[in-house]
């Protein structure tokens, strides 16, 4: 038996994450409060004064990563008088000053996002996540979140030509290539660095939810069980949820104390699960 722990933390993640302790996290995954949102719940940060109320928790987040940890950034700008305000690419400007390498980003596309209309835009059905690392080499385990191979496979694959059997390179003279027959055999394959998650309805205990599979997918993507995942802007605890199911242990920080006595109801702060190591089958083809 293994013991999982999912700690929940009432107070300012910029002081408790000083009580954690240097490269002890492997996975920092959170979405903060978004410039003038939920200003009922968490006061609203002004847009040109969020850069300056960010930066000491990602200092304490630097601190308190592993040197092959990784931290993903859900966040998202808004528009003001008509335009979009710069104060995410500000952020990541300042961020790499910090000292954090800013490796990826991924769009998080919102398949059910919020309807309406204004006179000089399109609703917003995307989101990024933001991925930070300290070094260039950090754990990531990519066959954890591979998917099906998809349906267009079974038609192309069946003819190939020539030019399909080699390596095909762009006429472009880009560089690139491809060998179709390559994915003979194959049935899954790496995604993309778009993510298609639906938003969450129906949570009416927070103003701002993210889908569990949100984090779930950075979860498989960056830990292995037992590591530890910390979400410093717990809200209503979904990071420490996933994170307990997929045997990952979790800390959360959250401020508002009515979030962190709904996790604490919702969820033990320790439990045992069966601990197996993962044994390799040999596939034995059919007669």
């Amino acid at each position: 038996m293994k013991e999982i722990i999912a700690k929940i933390i009432q107070g300012d993640c910029k002081d408790v994450l000083k009580t954690i302790g240097v490269n002890s996290i492997d996975l920092i995954v959170t979405s903060p409060p978004y410039a003038d949102r939920r200003e009922h719940t968490y006061g609203g940060i002004k847009p040109e004064k969020y850069v300056d109320w960010f930066l000491p928790i990602s200092e304490q987040l630097l601190r308190v990563l592993k040197p092959t940890g990784t931290f993903i950034l859900n966040i998202k700008e808004k528009a003001e008088n008509g335009e979009r305000h710069t104060y995410v690419i500000e952020l990541i400007l300042e961020l790499r000053r910090q000292g954090w390498l800013w490796t990826e980003e991924f769009i998080w596309h919102k398949k059910n996002c919020y309807p309406g209309k204004w006179p000089n835009r399109f609703r917003d059905a995307w989101e990024r996540c933001l991925q930070f690392n300290k070094t260039k080499k950090f754990k990531m385990y990519q066959e954890e979140v591979m998917i099906p191979v998809g349906e267009w496979a079974n038609g192309r694959l069946k003819n190939l030509s020539e030019t399909d059997k080699i390596r095909d390179n762009s006429r472009s003279g880009s560089g690139f290539g491809k060998n179709v027959s390559n994915w003979i055999n194959r049935d899954k394959v790496y995604p993309t660095n778009v993510l298609y998650f639906a938003t969450v309805c129906n949570n009416k205990n927070h103003s701002a939810p993210f889908p569990e599979e949100l984090p779930e997918w950075f979860i498989k993507l960056f830990t292995k069980e037992y590591d530890w995942v910390l979400d410093p802007f717990a809200g209503s605890g979904t990071t420490l949820k996933v994170a307990k199911l997929t045997h990952r242990n979790s800390i959360g920080i959250e401020i508002l104390p009515e979030y962190v006595e709904m996790t604490k109801k919702s969820q033990t702060e320790k439990e045992f699960v069966l601990f197996e190591p993962k044994a390799k089958y040999e596939s034995v083809k059919s007669k």
